[in-house]
């Protein structure tokens, strides 16, 4: 795993990712990971960043994004929220994602 360091607000983040060259939004999909046209499943990505945010006042407001390189070399961003993709995504991937 990359190195983990502290910003401020999930814009920053990903603003720094993006600075980082990660450029692609991945999405929840069963048991992969989608961008256009592509599904990446477990084996075939790694997370190499992690940033996870938790509300002031509210622990439902936590929020973790990722920044995850493909095998094939794709790098992008995935954002989740508290308990959102838990019914679209597969256990195992929310196993890799540590959402379970």
């Amino acid at each position: 795993m990359g190195a983990n360091y502290k910003y401020a607000t999930v814009l920053e983040a990903i603003k720094q990712l993006r600075d980082a060259g990660f450029m692609v939004d991945f999405n929840i999909a069963g048991n992969a990971l989608t961008v256009h046209d592509a599904a990446y499943e477990c084996d075939d990505f790694e997370i190499t960043e992690i940033y996870r945010y938790e509300g002031d006042s509210n622990p439902d407001e936590e929020s973790t994004v990722y920044g995850i390189e493909s095998k094939d070399g794709v790098k992008g961003i995935l954002v989740t929220s508290y308990g959102m993709y838990i019914e679209e995504a597969s256990e195992d991937l929310l196993k890799k994602l540590s959402l379970k």
